[in-house]
């Protein structure tokens, strides 16, 4: 491992109960109904929120509409997330995590599928620039096809082939992003509580369910 390249959301912050509530909220205003159990697996797990919006208004949304309700969705999201102070923290070991690696003189950097307004409050309410340069993290600005492309420029960034990071993901897809990017080293982070079905992708070496489980050095852990 000469690199570390971490998913986000259900990775670092647990906060899919947030995106539940956001998207809910917009079911509610465009279509007077919550989404089903369904819906949220198979029309918005991982789908980018102007393809959700457009579902929602049944394939008729505007380009407007689509832009409008998707920062409207984030601007729930952000605010369900100040509403839960006791939820609202990075997952157990990652700033011990971020100092053993920093320690160790090993890169790391961010690569989330969230927006730039999303980001910046990650950034401010974490303190994530106090262990990361905020320019090298990797975030959806638009300019980039799908999550291996961030994977590629995470690893741009940070100088070292994609091949020599080790990636921290929580999700289906985004494991099988890191292996199309050709990262055959990835820890899945078990938010999601899949367990051992996350082990027969290739390129997964191990499954933990926080990053006390990965620190080297347990005695300079925060009390």
């Amino acid at each position: 491992m000469k690199a570390v390249i971490f998913d986000f959301n259900g990775t670092l912050f647990i906060d899919h109960d947030k995106h539940v509530l956001a998207w809910n909220q917009i079911s509610e205003l465009l279509r007077h109904k919550p989404l089903t159990e369904e819906e949220l697996y198979t029309k918005c797990n991982g789908v980018p929120n102007e393809v959700i919006i457009d579902y929602l208004l049944e394939n008729q949304a505007t380009p407007k509409q689509k832009k409008t309700y998707s920062a409207l969705k984030e601007e729930y999201y952000r605010d369900y997330c100040l509403k839960d102070p006791e939820s609202f923290h990075l997952i157990a070991g990652a700033y011990d995590y971020f100092k053993q690696l920093k320690k160790a003189g090993i890169p790391f950097t961010i690569a989330s599928a969230s927006i730039k307004d999303n980001m910046d409050f990650f950034i401010s309410s974490f303190h994530l620039d106090d262990y990361i340069e905020p320019t090298q993290i990797v975030y959806d600005d638009g300019s980039y096809q799908n999550k291996v492309a961030m994977f590629l420029e995470a690893s741009t960034r940070l100088n070292v082939p994609i091949e020599d990071c080790l990636i921290y993901e929580d999700s289906i897809s985004g494991i099988q992003s890191a292996i199309e990017a050709n990262c055959h080293n990835i820890t899945v982070v078990d938010t999601t509580q899949l367990g051992d079905q996350y082990k027969k992708y290739p390129g997964v070496q191990s499954v933990i369910h926080d990053f006390t489980e990965v620190l080297y050095d347990k005695s300079d852990t925060q009390k």
